[in-house]
């Protein structure tokens, strides 16, 4: 019972391209740099989406502002002071 409260943990994963237009991911071209959460704000007000990325600390790293139209508007947060 406890598991339905906790946000799920992902690994995130950063990658160099390969200079070709393929959309293949090679292993040698990926990193994974740590676990991060996702949460998503279902309470649309005005047809705009909240989605939260906080690392695993439960410190928000970014947020992302999503119109119901497509158009999305990103705040990306840097703690490395």
């Amino acid at each position: 019972m406890e598991n339905e409260f906790n946000e799920p943990i992902f690994n995130e994963m950063k990658h160099t391209p390969n200079g070709s237009r393929s959309k293949l991911i090679k292993s040698k071209n990926a990193d994974f740099e740590g676990k991060v959460k996702i949460s998503i704000d279902d309470e649309d007000a005005d047809g705009i989406k909240v989605i939260l990325r906080k690392d695993e600390n439960e410190n928000i790293r970014e947020i992302k502002f999503v119109c119901s139209c497509g158009h999305t508007k990103s705040l990306i947060l840097d703690y490395s002071e």
